[in-house]
């Protein structure tokens, strides 16, 4: 599977992403988790230690490897460059591994506008696409916050998209823009996971206002989530129901 997790900002996509990445590669998949949010905090979600994710370099910010790769000079826009970049070696040589994940941070590219064509865009559009997916594999991507990603099609190719929402109208807002364009960039599976959720109004509200078949569970607000983030933890290394919540909505996902 290759599944995108978006939403609103703050509703906790990174959180999600890295419990259900860590869920993934406990139960023996080949786990790929693509921090492509340009606020990169997926490292410390998973558990990476800070000499770790303080020594990570975003692939949008190798700026002669990106010359190297599309013939270009990085930054400049509408020049002449390599749209077919060589990208299947970079899972290898620039991943980091921590419990089973592989981290593959992109960063965020300036697009100078939303038509825009650039070097960084190109190589990190076909990188996502390139992810090549084989037998118990699983690419979790964790988005930017919003639907402009969409927009520049740079979540393409993925199976799925998971929107991440809370008890709102503005996170359904988000899951309506997130139906809508992934219909028109072909991606025809979006799912919804209800978060921070804390009583049956909240569930009920979120079930009213998604499309039949679309939801996949909730998790319920939780302290020692919150928790984790302060003293720089995993949520994953810690005891929540959280987890459990999570393990029943990737095993929904695996039947979907």
């Amino acid at each position: 599977m290759k599944i995108a997790i978006t939403g609103k900002g703050g509703v906790g996509k990174t959180t999600f992403s890295s419990i259900l990445s860590r869920m993934f590669a406990e139960d023996g998949y080949r786990v790929v988790a693509v921090d492509a949010d340009p606020d990169a905090n997926l490292a410390s979600a998973l558990g990476f230690t800070k000499e770790v994710y303080e020594s990570i370099v975003p692939i949008s910010e190798m700026k002669n490897f990106i010359s190297d790769r599309t013939a270009a000079q990085t930054g400049t826009f509408n020049k002449m460059f390599k749209l077919n970049p060589k990208v299947d070696d970079i899972p290898d040589k620039y991943c980091k591994e921590y419990n089973g994940v592989k981290l593959l941070t992109l960063g965020s590219v300036d697009y100078g506008g939303s038509g825009c064509v650039c070097p960084e865009h190109v190589l990190l559009k076909r990188l996502c696409s390139h992810l090549i997916l084989q037998n118990k594999d699983v690419v979790v991507m964790d988005m930017e916050a919003g639907i402009e990603h969409l927009g520049r099609g740079t979540a393409q190719g993925v199976d799925a998209f998971i929107v991440v929402v809370e008890p709102g109208e503005r996170s359904i807002q988000t899951y309506r823009k997130v139906k809508q364009l992934g219909s028109d960039i072909g991606v025809k599976k979006v799912f919804v996971v209800g978060n921070k959720i804390r009583n049956k109004e909240d569930e009920e509200f979120i079930s009213d206002n998604l499309e039949n078949g679309d939801l996949l569970g909730f998790v319920y607000y939780s302290q020692d989530v919150v928790d984790s983030d302060r003293s720089n933890q995993s949520p994953y290394d810690i005891n929540s129901n959280a987890k459990n919540q999570i393990r029943a909505i990737k095993n929904r996902l695996i039947q979907l």
